[in-house]
């Protein structure tokens, strides 16, 4: 069985990620959403309010599950079991920023990292800009599916 770790802070989790983890079922037989938790982070989102959100996306979808970790990933990925990291690339600069966590995750576990694009007209979504937009008062419901799940 070929299972999957896709690990982010996901603070929001867009319509990128909903997409990479559906591409990422087309390959694996199992995917485990990752939540990381952070101490040093200050997040908008609510780590609850997060969980709720993710599960609620694929609630219907048995190959998916959603957890939180801390610690390296690699380590995440030996206790659950997971033989690949999935990654999203909306660009050359995420390239840059992956390929050598990709290339020590593989050294350090055996752990293969397979990189997925999303659909075109998702590629401009990026967390950090949905929440300047949130936080100044901006809708975002068009780059996050099902936002209520997070705000209530």
């Amino acid at each position: 069985m070929k299972k999957a770790c896709f690990p982010g802070s996901f603070d929001p989790f867009t319509k990128g990620h909903e997409d990479v983890v559906r591409r990422g079922l087309t390959l694996f037989d199992e995917v485990v959403i990752a939540v990381g938790v952070n101490s040093t982070k200050q997040s908008m989102f609510d780590l609850e309010a997060r969980l709720r959100h993710i599960r609620s996306l694929f609630a219907d979808e048995k190959r998916v599950s959603v957890v939180t970790y801390s610690g390296l990933t690699v380590d995440f990925c030996k206790q659950h079991n997971c033989t690949n990291i999935l990654r999203g690339l909306r660009d050359a600069k995420d390239f840059h920023y992956e390929h050598p966590i990709a290339l020590l995750n593989r050294d350090m576990a055996d752990v293969e990292t397979v990189f997925v694009l999303p659909d075109p007209s998702l590629m401009a979504i990026n967390s950090t800009i949905i929440r300047e937009i949130f936080k100044n008062g901006g809708k975002i419901d068009a780059y996050v599916t099902n936002m209520h799940q997070l705000v209530n």
